[in-house]
């Protein structure tokens, strides 16, 4: 898969590509990042990528005109998203989506944002990674980077870790432990010792949904709340105590229109 960024400050993105699980699937060739500099396409003696708004106001604006000359001379892979606050929230089944393609295109904006003609006739579209302010694209870049390219085959290691993990089906993941066994009294889980690998596999289904009752139980309003069978593995494996265990809790009916 080939990945392009757009950005003015290439480093920030390239140092963070080129190490650890990114870069390891950059040397074995299952990922192709590729980060070019918008400065790259500017005319001007000061490389200007930016200039002052029409109508005042603070801030720089990204220009039109070296962006879309950047763009046009890569001719990257579609589509090109731009990195901004208006755009669909990304999420793991956006990363999902990216990752089944083969390829997409990253613009990071900076200051106030990019010339609206950008927007209108150079992006395919627009992600945002949450409802804060950064002072550009560079790190929602380097986390869209990060959650879609684990999920490329042949990136991690074994490829069913991108299926069994948080949010894989709209839940947070279960509880690990490792060696040693017994540390500071508090023990591994029996289950978890036995060898059973069907034991193993329901007690972890009902972690996994008792955590994200505790934790997130908007994650589990977002997918209608619970099903009679998983009310009945919750009873059965001990986790009833959790809100949303029983059919008459009301938040069981928060997704209700």
């Amino acid at each position: 898969m080939r990945i392009d960024v757009f950005t003015i400050f290439p480093e920030m993105v390239r140092e963070f590509a080129d190490r650890a699980l990114l870069g390891k699937a950059q040397a074995s060739g299952a990922l192709d990042i590729r980060v070019h500099d918008l400065r790259m396409a500017t005319t001007d003696v000061h490389r200007s990528v930016d200039d002052a708004p029409f109508g005042g106001g603070a801030g720089m604006v990204l220009m039109a005109e070296p962006l879309f000359a950047a763009v046009e001379a890569i001719d990257p892979p579609r589509p090109l998203l731009y990195l901004g606050p208006a755009g669909r929230r990304f999420d793991q089944a956006g990363a999902h989506d990216l990752a089944s393609g083969q390829g997409f295109s990253l613009l990071c904006g900076r200051y106030e944002g990019v010339d609206e003609r950008v927007r209108e006739h150079l992006v395919d579209g627009e992600l945002s990674i949450g409802d804060y302010v950064l002072g550009g694209g560079e790190v929602a870049a380097r986390v869209v980077l990060e959650a879609v390219g684990r999920l490329v085959p042949g990136v991690m290691g074994n490829d069913a870790s991108g299926a069994d993990e948080s949010f894989s089906e709209g839940l947070l993941e279960y509880p690990h432990y490792t060696r040693p066994a017994e540390f500071r009294g508090w023990e591994v889980p029996e289950v978890l010792r036995s060898g059973d690998h069907g034991r193993v596999a329901r007690w972890r289904r009902a972690q996994s949904l008792a955590r994200t009752l505790r934790e997130r139980p908007d994650l589990i309003a977002a997918r209608g709340g619970l099903s009679d069978e998983e009310r009945r593995l919750l009873e059965e494996m001990g986790q009833a105590e959790y809100p949303g265990t029983s059919p008459e809790d009301p938040s069981q009916e928060s997704s209700a229109p």
